[in-house]
C-alpha cells in the first residue's frame, strides 16, 4: 500500500489588482531574460535593477541575486520605466501599455487608470518615472501626470498640446523644489506645482533644444541632449566637461553625476570630472555606489562591474521565444524566430538571437549569433537524435542564409562550434524525430509546394521529398505511428506522410485531409496537431478544432472524417473554439488537453474536451500575452511551459507520470483552513483511473468519485452537496482493477 506524502502549501500573500484579482502563485515560475537592464537604484548595499520583464536585486556583500516578475507578484511585462525611493522603500514600475505597479514593503498595487489626453491616439507607454518624497512624476507621450504615493491616486496632469491636435512627449521629468521640469524635444520646460500646472500654455521653456534625460536631487538639477550634459543652476545651464557622442542616461548617484555614453563618465556634484571607464559593452544606464564603485546596466549581460563581473538571475539571452523542446536531465532548447500570420517570414528580430540552450543548470547562448551579419530567423532547434552533443536549427528566411545548420556543444568553452550548413532554396519550419532516430524537417516553400527533408546520417545530408500539393506553407510536424503529421497553414489542408522506411522514398504514401474531410469551410489552414492516449489526432486550425478519431487507422480509409467537439451551452449544442485560431495543442500524462487560442490565452480541458478545467489569460495569470506560440508538458514532473514572443513562463501542473498504479500521492493544501483557503483540495499522484471514497472519523462514506488522469479536486462537500464539518477525513483509493491501493488524511478547519 502506498503511503501518503503530506505537504502544506501556503497561499502566496495576495498581490492584487485594484479589483483584487490575483495573478501569481507558487505554482508559477518565469524563464525570462534579465540581460537588458533599463534602470538601477542602490539601497543599503543592494542594487535594484529593472529589466524588460521584471526587476532583480543584487546584494553586493553576498552576491545574492533575487528576482520579482509577473510570476511572483508583478502584474505585467514590458517594463519601460522604473524609480525607487530608498527612504520610503517605495518603487514605481511603468509599463509599455501605460499601466503602473506601485511596490511598497506591504504590497504591490496595480494602477491602470493613468490620465489620457482627449483625442490622443499615440503610444501609451510610460517613458519615465521620477520619485521625489511621496510624489512621482510620470512622463508619457502626451505630457506628465503627478501620482501621490501615499494616497495611491493621481493628482494634476498636464497634456503637452502644441496645437492642431498635436501632443509633445515628455521624454523624462522630475520634481525639483516646487517645480516640475520636463525634458522634451523642444526644450527643457518647467512649471510650479500650483493650480495652473495642467495648463500647458503656462509652462516655461527654460532652455530651448532637444533634450532626452533629466534627474535631480535636493540641491541639483541635471539634464542632457544626445551629445551634451548640463548642470542647471539659477536659470543657467553649465555643460559637463566631456565630449559625448550618444548619451543613454544621466543620473545623480551617491553624490556623483553619472553619464552613460559609449563609456561611463562620473563627475562631482560641482561638475568636476572624476573618471571615465568602459565596461566593454553597451550600457543603458550606470550608477556609483556609496563605496565609489561603478556598476553598469548593460543591454546583454545584466549588471556589470569594472572587473568584468556580471550579476543577473538565470535566464535565456532574450525574451523573444517561439518554440521550445524539452529533453532529459532538464535540458531545453528555445528557438527565437518570428512569423507574421503564422506562416510568412515577417521581420525577424533585429537582435538576431537565434536559439538558447539550457544544459540543466545554466543557460548557454551561442557566440555564433553575436554580431552575425546574415539573416537569422530560427523557428526550431533540436538535439541531434544520434549525437546529443549536437544541435540542428532551421533558418527560415527569404535570404541566401535559409536552410538547416548543425552545431556542436563545447562543454569546456560553454559555447557551440559551427559544424555544417545545409542550404536549400526553400524555407525550413520545424523538426520531428522518431524512435529510430530519424530526423525530419518540414519545408514551407519548395517551388510553391510543401516538402519534407529527411536526414541521411551516412551521407550527412538531407533527402528531399516533394509533396504534390499547391501550398507554400508548413508548420512544425509531429511523428506518430511511423507517420509524419504536418499542418499546412496557407491552405485548408493537412498532410500525413507515411514514410515507412525513411531511407527509401519510393515506397512512401501521402494522405491529404481537406475541407471535404470535415475542416471548416472558412478555415485558411491548419496550424497544430497533437495525439492523445486514445490515438486521436487533435488538429488545431485557423477556424476551430477538429478531432480525427483513431487517427493512424482512420487516415488510411478512403474518406476519413475530422469532427468538431460539440458542447452544450444553455441547452444548445455549440462547437468548441468555433472560428478560433488554435496555435498549439498539447496532451499531458493524464490525457488532459492544453489548447492555445490566438488572442484567447490557454485552456486546460478534460480528456474529452467537454469540460474547461482552467483558463489562463494575460489578465488572470503570469502569461506575458494571450497568444501562446508553443506549449510543452514535462510528463515526469507535470510542469507546463508556455512560450510567447514576450518570454516563457511555467506552471506546475497536478498531473505527472500517470500509470495504471499510484505514484506519490499528495494532498494540498492540508490542513484546509477556511479562513486561509476557500478553493478545492487537490489530490495528485493517482492512478490513471482511481476509485475514491472519502469517509469521516466514524467511518461513514460522505463522498465518492472516479478520478481519471492522475489527480482529483474535492470541493469539501458531502453527498448532499453541503460543506463538511471540521474534522479529519480519510481518503480510500483503489486503481481500476483493485491491484493497487492508497490512503490519505485531510484535516478540515472551518
Amino acid at each position: 500500500m502506498k503511503k501518503l506524502s503530506l505537504i502544506s502549501l501556503g497561499i502566496l500573500t495576495s498581490l492584487q489588482f485594484f479589483n483584487a484579482q490575483v495573478i501569481s502563485s507558487k505554482k508559477w515560475t518565469d524563464l525570462f531574460s534579465y540581460n537588458n537592464v533599463l534602470a538601477m537604484k542602490e539601497d543599503n548595499g543592494k542594487i535594484i535593477a529593472a529589466t524588460e520583464n521584471g526587476i532583480f536585486y543584487y546584494t553586493i556583500s553576498t552576491g545574492e541575486v533575487t528576482k520579482l516578475s509577473k510570476a511572483s507578484g508583478l502584474h505585467d511585462v514590458g517594463i519601460t520605466a522604473f524609480d525607487y525611493n530608498s527612504q520610503t522603500k517605495v518603487g514605481v514600475i511603468g509599463y509599455a501599455n501605460g499601466s503602473l505597479d506601485i511596490i511598497t514593503p506591504q504590497e504591490i498595487k496595480y494602477v491602470v487608470d493613468i490620465p489620457i489626453a482627449a483625442g490622443y491616439s499615440g503610444s501609451k507607454s510610460i517613458n519615465h518615472v521620477s520619485i521625489t518624497g511621496d510624489q512621482a512624476v510620470i512622463s508619457v507621450g502626451y505630457g506628465i501626470s503627478i501620482f501621490n504615493l501615499k494616497k495611491l491616486e493621481f493628482g494634476d496632469s498636464s497634456f503637452f498640446m502644441t496645437g492642431g491636435g498635436v501632443y509633445e512627449a515628455s521624454n523624462e521629468a522630475t520634481i525639483f523644489g516646487n517645480k516640475v521640469y520636463s525634458a522634451t524635444n523642444s526644450g527643457l520646460k518647467s512649471h510650479e506645482m500650483n493650480i495652473t500646472l495642467p495648463v500647458f500654455t503656462t509652462w516655461t521653456t527654460e532652455v530651448p533644444g532637444t533634450f532626452k534625460q533629466i534627474d535631480s536631487e535636493s540641491s541639483l538639477l541635471i539634464f542632457s541632449s544626445a551629445t551634451s550634459a548640463f548642470i542647471y543652476n539659477n536659470g543657467a545651464p553649465t555643460p559637463l566637461p566631456a565630449a559625448f557622442t550618444n548619451i543613454k542616461d544621466i543620473v545623480i548617484s551617491s553624490n556623483n553625476i553619472v553619464v552613460t555614453d559609449g563609456r561611463i563618465y562620473t563627475f562631482g556634484l560641482n561638475g568636476v570630472s572624476l573618471n571615465a571607464v568602459s565596461l566593454g559593452e553597451d550600457c543603458n544606464t550606470a550608477i556609483t555606489t556609496t563605496t565609489g564603485k561603478i556598476y553598469g546596466g548593460t543591454i546583454l549581460s545584466g549588471i556589470k562591474d569594472e572587473g568584468n563581473n556580471t550579476y543577473k538571475p538565470s535566464g535565456p539571452y532574450s525574451n523573444s521565444s517561439y518554440k521550445v523542446n524539452l529533453y532529459d536531465n532538464n535540458q531545453m532548447l528555445v528557438s527565437s524566430g518570428s512569423r507574421i500570420n503564422r506562416y510568412n517570414q515577417g521581420a525577424s528580430n533585429p537582435k538576431k538571437p537565434g536559439f538558447y540552450y539550457f544544459n540543466g543548470s545554466e543557460w548557454i547562448y551561442p557566440s555564433y549569433f553575436i554580431g552575425n551579419t546574415g539573416a537569422v530567423n530560427v523557428l526550431d532547434a533540436v538535439i541531434n537524435p544520434t549525437d546529443n552533443s549536437e544541435v540542428f536549427f532551421t533558418n527560415y528566411t527569404n535570404n541566401t542564409d535559409r536552410g538547416v545548420f548543425r552545431m556542436k556543444y563545447n562543454p569546456t568553452s560553454k559555447d557551440f562550434d559551427f559544424m555544417k550548413y545545409y542550404p536549400g532554396d526553400f524555407r525550413p519550419s520545424g523538426f520531428a524525430t522518431d524512435n529510430q532516430n530519424n530526423l525530419f524537417v518540414s519545408i514551407g516553400f519548395n517551388a510553391g509546394s510543401p516538402a519534407v527533408w529527411i536526414y541521411d546520417k551516412a551521407a550527412d545530408n538531407f533527402l528531399l521529398k516533394k509533396i504534390g500539393l499547391s501550398s507554400d506553407g508548413a508548420q512544425k510536424p509531429v511523428v506518430y505511428e511511423n507517420m509524419l503529421w504536418m499542418p499546412l497553414p496557407r491552405t485548408n489542408n493537412f498532410l500525413v506522410y507515411d514514410y515507412k522506411n525513411a531511407a527509401n522514398l519510393s515506397d512512401d504514401t501521402e494522405y491529404i485531409l481537406k475541407d471535404t474531410n470535415g475542416f471548416a469551410g472558412n478555415s485558411k489552414g491548419t496550424l497544430s496537431v497533437a495525439f492523445d492516449k486514445s490515438g486521436d489526432a487533435w488538429i488545431g486550425t485557423d477556424s476551430g478544432l477538429r478531432i480525427l478519431a483513431n487517427a493512424a487507422a482512420e487516415i488510411k480509409n478512403p474518406d476519413p472524417k475530422v469532427e468538431p467537439i460539440i458542447i452544450e451551452q444553455s441547452g444548445l449544442g455549440e462547437e468548441l473554439f468555433r472560428d478560433s485560431q488554435i496555435l498549439q495543442v498539447e496532451v499531458d500524462a493524464g490525457n488532459y488537453k492544453w489548447i492555445s487560442v490566438d488572442g484567447g490565452g490557454v485552456y486546460y480541458l478534460s480528456a474529452d474536451g467537454q469540460q474547461t478545467i482552467k483558463h489562463f489569460t494575460k489578465e488572470n495569470s503570469p502569461l506575458p500575452t494571450n497568444s501562446v506560440t508553443d506549449i510543452k508538458v514535462d510528463r515526469k514532473t507535470g510542469k507546463v511551459y508556455f512560450v510567447t514572443f514576450n518570454g516563457i513562463v511555467a506552471y506546475q501542473g497536478d498531473v505527472a507520470d500517470v500509470t495504471a498504479n499510484f505514484g506519490n500521492v499528495v494532498v494540498y493544501p492540508n490542513p484546509v483552513v477556511y479562513s486561509n483557503f476557500k478553493g478545492k483540495v487537490t489530490i495528485k499522484g493517482l492512478a490513471e483511473k482511481t476509485n475514491i471514497r472519502i469517509a469521516d472519523a466514524a467511518g461513514n462514506v460522505i463522498h465518492s468519485a472516479v478520478a481519471r488522469g492522475g489527480y482529483y479536486e474535492w470541493d469539501l462537500t458531502n453527498q448532499k452537496g453541503t460543506r463538511v464539518a471540521s474534522g479529519i477525513y480519510f481518503v480510500l483509493m483503489t486503481n481500476e482493477d483493485g491491484s493497487d491501493k492508497a490512503t490519505a488524511k485531510i484535516a478540515v478547519v472551518n
